[in-house]
């Protein structure tokens, strides 16, 4: 007996180092955040042989996806533009580095009544969606063509409850921001009480910024009496500067000012010591010879640095604008 249990230990400690050499060890953590690739990538399951840009991308949740509110003008067959939506996912692997992203159109019943409140017979440019603490609503703003006034910006709000259809109040004018020309491509900074834009107003299109009245709520902003908007410092030119976007301290936007990769470029200033600064051309990496459109400048906690989702005519697209996404250092 005695002789079996050795020979029954001595088996055992033969095979432990077989046994515990198939533990798997724990995959190693190389990289703590993310990193969103400067490869520009094109969000191939949200684009057509027709106009798909403008895109909007403030209001994403933590979910699967982020979903987004975009302009296509792919329901009239290449005619008016209306707001439509869809979804990217990306992943990162902490011990690889690598980065995958995937996009498509999205069957949300929720941004279906959202969208569905805005489109009418003209044409909507530029959605713009945020979050309001003081009142636990969330707002969404629009360029709309309207008869002879040509475009003007509207908003509407409603409670963000996603397990069942809001109520949308609106869309109503944003009559603060409105002329008798072309106004467009609202954006707010961080607390809500500066406002950037772009107008015509003046002959070619400019980037203006307006500042919330002390004591004012946002509803009574919107629907105040036209005020008188100031020119960006530092930032117009004598050409078309276009679709600002405000993100914390950055500003990013489009002109087709001189010395940029041809048509119209992508842009970003950096408030500093209370003012602008010059633009800087975002480079070849990014601008092409055919036009870069409406960026919109994102975040993730996970990530360490900005991501940007921009619209685009180059070729090697499905055909006329498409949605681009590509990850960019914080601007210095």
């Amino acid at each position: 007996m005695a002789s079996y249990r050795l020979l029954c230990l001595f088996t055992v400690l033969l095979a432990l180092p077989f046994i515990t050499g198939c533990r798997e060890e724990p995959l190693k953590i190389n990289y703590e955040l993310g990193i969103f690739p400067d490869s520009v990538i094109v969000l191939e399951g949200l684009n057509t042989q027709y106009d798909d840009y403008n895109t909007d991308i403030e209001a994403a949740r933590i979910t699967a996806g982020r979903p987004l509110v975009f302009s296509s003008n792919r329901q009239s067959n290449g005619g008016e533009f209306d707001l439509t939506h869809g979804m990217i996912w990306y992943s990162f692997g902490q011990t690889t580095g690598y980065f995958q992203i995937d996009s498509d159109m999205s069957s949300d019943s929720f941004l279906d009544r959202l969208t569905s409140a805005f489109n009418d017979a003209g044409d909507q440019f530029g959605p713009y969606r945020f979050f309001n603490s003081r009142n636990g609503l969330e707002y969404m703003a629009v360029a709309t063509q309207t008869p002879g006034n040509g475009l003007d910006i509207v908003c509407g709000s409603y409670i963000p409850i996603y397990t069942a259809p809001p109520v949308i109040k609106g869309p109503a004018p944003a009559t603060v921001f409105n002329s008798a020309y072309d106004d467009a491509y609202l954006s707010l900074g961080t607390t809500l009480d500066t406002a950037v834009f772009c107008s015509d107003r003046d002959g070619d299109f400019d980037i203006y910024m307006l500042r919330r009245p002390s004591g004012q709520t946002l509803d009574e902003w919107f629907v105040s009496p036209p005020a008188a908007p100031a020119p960006a410092d530092s930032i117009n030119s004598d050409y078309d500067d276009k679709c600002p976007f405000l993100r914390g301290r950055y500003m990013v936007f489009t002109s087709d000012m001189p010395g940029g990769q041809g048509g119209f470029d992508l842009y970003y200033s950096v408030f500093r010591n209370g003012k602008w600064s010059s633009p800087v051309n975002m480079g070849p990496g990014i601008n092409t010879e055919s036009n870069e459109y409406r960026p919109v400048l994102g975040t993730d906690l996970k990530f360490e640095n900005f991501f940007l989702v921009f619209s685009s005519d180059r070729p090697g697209g499905k055909g006329g604008y498409d949605l681009y996404f590509t990850g960019i250092d914080q601007p210095r």
